[in-house]
């Protein structure tokens, strides 16, 4: 039957949609036309370092805005290929690549993995929410929940009042912008006390809306916060 299934609907890449063997994938070009992070992320936020590797390793940026969690992991940078991937999933109503992009998410954020650990999306506005009709951060943290058989709780956190999109501002900005903004649903609480967190994201650029909902987490009292991500923009500040 499966065989018959591909023969009626062929395997397409993700993104160029030419013929592959393997379906839910990337062909080879496109693969390696991916800025995939594979070896030596930082240790807060996942962006790649240039170097030999050590462990506990940070970023510039890292260093010089230490972060209110743990540990980070990201899939990608956000450039190329990765980029295109990240647009259509976010606006282009390609909710499909939740499968494969969870999947890569999943195994980027393993080490991270801790039993009874309970995984969160970023929230989005509810208006925000109404107008793109999915939050690509959830479908993100369904499927890693679901790989890593953890707790997934999509409405741990919300985020009440609407804020102006982050798109060009600068790294204080954008700290500004979000201050306040995101909150711990309630009856939530209970549920993450003494308990590690992963939040999961589509893409962190400056880590502005992370820290609001990694404090928020610490604050109802979770043991520890690590994030995990689809994309890192590779830019300092």
């Amino acid at each position: 039957m499966q065989r018959l299934g591909k023969l009626i609907y062929p395997a397409q890449c993700l993104t160029c949609d030419e013929m592959i063997e393997v379906t839910r994938g990337l062909c080879p070009t496109c693969w390696s036309d991916t800025p995939f992070i594979v070896d030596h992320p930082c240790e807060a936020c996942g962006r790649p370092l240039i170097g030999e590797a050590q462990e506990g390793d940070l970023c510039d940026d890292c260093r010089a805005h230490p972060r209110v969690w743990d540990r980070g992991r990201a899939v990608m940078l956000y450039s190329g290929n990765a980029r295109s991937i990240v647009l259509r999933f976010k606006h282009g109503d390609r909710t499909d690549l939740a499968y494969s992009a969870g999947a890569w998410l999943a195994n980027a954020a393993a080490p991270l993995i801790v039993p009874q650990m309970v995984v969160a999306p970023v929230p989005l506005h509810w208006f925000r929410l109404l107008r793109r009709r999915y939050n690509q951060a959830a479908l993100l943290a369904a499927r890693v929940a679901k790989i890593h058989k953890l707790t997934y709780v999509p409405d741990l956190l919300k985020r009440p009042s609407a804020t102006r999109t982050l798109d060009g501002m600068t790294a204080e900005q954008r700290r500004e912008t979000v201050t306040g903004s995101i909150r711990l649903t309630e009856k939530r609480a209970a549920g993450i006390q003494g308990k590690r967190v992963l939040l999961i994201d589509d893409v962190m650029t400056t880590g502005a809306t992370l820290t609001q909902c990694a404090q928020a987490c610490l604050d109802a009292g979770a043991q520890g916060v690590d994030v995990a991500v689809l994309a890192r923009v590779d830019r300092e500040g």
